[in-house]
């Protein structure tokens, strides 16, 4: 499984997934696109949008925390 997260140091909802994956025992790659202006023009283009968290599970994609559209993400 493939999870990709897209945040930023100072987002707190970032913060909230992070710590959801963790103890749901997820793996995960960070990106933090307020460093790393390829992943945040990646980010735009998978989402259409600036805000994050924006979280990329084997291919669908999530904008924000939203937990039950995770973990449909994480049975497939």
């Amino acid at each position: 499984m493939a999870v990709k997260i897209y945040t930023t140091p100072t987002c707190g909802y970032c913060n909230v997934a992070k710590d959801w994956l963790r103890k749901q025992n997820v793996a995960f790659t960070e990106y933090n696109v307020a460093v790393n202006m390829d992943k945040a023009q990646e980010m735009v283009k998978k989402s259409g949008q600036m805000g994050v968290p924006v979280l990329d599970v084997n291919g669908k994609i999530i904008i924000g925390f939203n937990q039950p559209a995770i973990e449909r993400a994480l049975k497939k």
